[in-house]
């Protein structure tokens, strides 16, 4: 009887879409608390004298705990030793309270003129304590991420799991595409400019995600109720910490990683400044500029999961990540040369870049269960999201120091302030070399399919 309730619900398409949709949604409130400052960069140099060097250092803070102190790792082992719903719990409770600080810190007047001496540089108050809050929120929203895929591979192998990522994924950008078009009108809502607006409305959906994860804690105890003892010695107690060694020894581990991180870095960093690109470059009003940007999120929203879906059913997962990286590079390329300012084709390349960003995630993800055992996921996905840390910690703060340093070409007046006037052509081209490196990379892995035989270019549904 156990066993016949058990295969019941795990194979109820009810119940496998509807915990997909409650843990879709709280990583939606997670992507938009991410990008909610990418809009504002204008605006923080207008109203609380951020350069583009501090943007850059508050982005980069995404990464300072996730890396340095391998919180994601951490919580990788907590996934796999402890399970999806404590570690998921932990981890929107903590989204919380670092976008929580965030607030306090754009908010608040007590840091204004202060600066601190920080280890071996100098960071504004209110820079650095607004990058505090965003570090410890990547803690959270990166192990949501990982506990979230791990959810997916436990309701959806066998069936449309990648369907699933690429849907998730689809809800999740949502978010970004809400933050990037509606940030600046939160800002200017009541005629008087409050960067801190916008962050307020992240927390109250911070607070949503959680109840939302709550929910699905109630589903899936009710799932594995019928079945505990095997659900847990099968799947959280096998794991032993000597398995990391078993990862990172795995060459298309590492493919895959490698990848992910370059091609992120290709696109996140980027999107934190596409706003300040159509304003800059393509002359585009600020408080519509990131309405261009939203759109890539908009693109994906339809294609990861037609992508996801064709993965599923027809394979060709190595090739797939291929062509993503081609169109990454062409984008990118395009956006670096000088004479082609006109924001139709700022728009025309925004879609493809959604394509490019649709393609690779919908086959990376699903292709990670395919070269790593179930019992290992969390952990291998924690490593993954870690390596990935080190390109969104490092690469804002890279772009905003070439910015600083090599692109100012003079001032502008905008909102009844002199503000610097950028060039984007030489940060561009590093992104499109992003692109590159992650193409030779997508081939090694391919390759690498070839000889191991994961079989990353088979269907994933199995019949």
């Amino acid at each position: 009887m156990t066993q016949h309730i058990n295969k019941i619900l795990s194979e109820s398409k009810v119940a496998r879409w509807s915990a997909l949709a409650l843990v879709s949604f709280t990583m939606l409130t997670g992507y938009f608390i991410t990008d909610v400052m990418a809009p504002l960069s204008g605006l923080l140099e207008a109203n609380l004298g951020w350069d583009r060097a501090d943007f850059g250092l508050f982005n980069s803070a995404y990464g300072w705990f996730n890396v340095f102190f391998l919180m994601l790792i951490i919580g990788g082992l907590i996934l796999d030793k402890l399970g999806a719903r404590f570690s998921g719990i932990m981890s929107t409770i903590i989204m919380l309270v670092g976008v929580s600080l965030k607030y306090w810190a754009v908010s608040t007047n007590s840091l204004d003129g202060q600066v601190w001496n920080i280890l071996w540089f100098q960071a504004k108050a209110q820079v650095f304590m607004a990058g505090l809050g965003f570090a410890i929120f990547a803690v959270g929203v990166e192990v949501a991420g990982i506990t979230v895929t791990k959810i997916i591979v436990k309701w959806f192998k066998g069936k449309e799991m990648a369907l699933a990522m690429g849907l998730q994924v689809a809800v999740a950008r949502l978010g970004t595409a809400a933050a990037l078009a509606s940030a600046v009108p939160i800002a200017k809502l009541t005629g008087i400019i409050d960067i801190s607006r916008p962050v307020l409305f992240g927390m109250l959906m911070a607070i949503i995600g959680l109840i939302s994860f709550v929910v699905y804690m109630v589903m899936d105890r009710k799932l594995d109720a019928s079945d505990v003892k095997e659900q847990s010695s099968s799947d959280e107690e096998s794991f032993k910490i000597s398995d990391i060694f078993k990862i990172i020894s795995n060459k298309g581990w590492w493919y895959i990683a490698i990848l992910c991180v370059l091609f992120y870095s290709a696109v996140f960093p980027f999107l934190k400044y596409a706003t300040d690109l159509m304003v800059n470059k393509f002359l585009v009003p600020d408080d519509i500029a990131g309405l261009i940007p939203s759109m890539l999120p908009f693109g994906t929203i339809l294609l990861t999961p037609f992508f996801g879906n064709l993965y599923d059913r027809k394979g060709k997962g190595a090739s797939i990540m291929i062509i993503g990286s081609l169109l990454l590079i062409f984008v990118h390329s395009m956006f670096a040369i000088p004479i082609l300012n006109n924001w139709i084709i700022s728009i025309v390349l925004m879609l493809i870049l959604g394509v490019g960003f649709s393609l690779v995630p919908s086959a990376m993800w699903p292709s990670v269960p395919k070269i790593i055992p179930e019992n290992q996921l969390g952990t291998a996905y924690a490593l993954i999201f870690w390596v990935q840390n080190w390109g969104l910690m490092g690469v804002p703060a890279l772009i905003g120091w070439v910015l600083e340093t090599y692109c100012i070409t003079g001032q502008v007046l905008r909102n009844g302030v002199m503000v610097n006037q950028y060039d984007y052509t030489l940060p561009m081209a590093i992104f499109a070399m992003f692109g590159v490196a992650g193409l030779i990379f997508a081939f090694l892995l391919k390759i690498e399919d070839k000889k191991k035989g994961y079989g990353l270019e088979l269907p994933n549904i199995k019949h």
